[in-house]
């Protein structure tokens, strides 16, 4: 399950470009709070606070307690604007969760027991076509990561989301289809001999087996 973080917020009195680059010029970040069937909260936190969870790799799908004035706020990170010079943060917005509520996150994948994989073990490839996994979940239950078992597998073999466990909570957020996570390739050097064997045409043929030409009307 993921963490649960602490932010610090105060309420923006005032709104609009102007008093947005003023809180940034004091080490603020404007954000907002929206959903839950209540009107949007505009709010700053601390930068330096901001940046510290941005730096923990699971900002994005985990609950984010706001603190405001001892009043604190469950919420979950939408969206983060950064500045495209500086890369520092200049927005965040986050999504209010009523008790009970299901969310859409992306959670990152895991492979396990590469090991017990005989196609790893032959020099194969794993490739990896979904690095996140896009999912429903309970907002007091989403997981950091989804670790899926790659016991048994060999080359040509695929994963799909079928195969994979999911937490309790949490369900796939595609259901039309059953993509793929992951595929077990040969390796390229496997794979340029295999094809320069095929353009070869297998066997080599004796040269009595070739019939003979005809010149000027006979035969050789």
């Amino acid at each position: 399950m993921s963490d649960q973080l602490t932010l610090t917020a105060e309420a923006r009195e005032r709104a609009g470009k102007g008093a947005s680059r003023a809180l940034r010029r004091e080490g603020r970040v404007p954000a907002v709070i929206y959903g839950g069937k209540e009107e949007p909260q505009p709010i700053h936190v601390e930068e330096r606070a901001l940046i510290k969870l941005l730096n923990t790799g699971h900002f994005s799908n985990s609950i984010i307690m706001i603190d405001m004035g001892g009043k604190p706020v469950q919420t979950l990170p939408k969206d983060v604007s950064f500045h495209p010079v500086s890369d520092r943060p200049t927005h965040v917005d986050f999504l209010r969760l009523a008790k009970g509520a299901k969310v859409d996150v992306s959670v990152p994948v895991v492979f396990v027991n590469e090991e017990a994989a005989p196609g790893l073990k032959k020099g194969g490839v794993l490739n990896v076509v979904r690095h996140e996994l896009e999912l429903v979940c309970e907002a007091d239950k989403i997981p950091t990561e989804i670790e899926i078992d790659v016991t048994g597998k060999d080359v040509g073999d695929s994963i799909h989301i079928s195969e994979v466990t999911l937490p309790k909570g949490s369900e796939s957020a595609i259901t039309d289809r059953d993509f793929t996570i992951a595929t077990l390739v040969a390796p390229s050097a496997l794979k340029k001999a295999e094809g320069a064997a095929a353009a070869e045409g297998g066997e080599e043929v004796e040269a009595d087996d070739v019939p003979a030409t005809e010149q000027n009307g006979e035969v050789e």
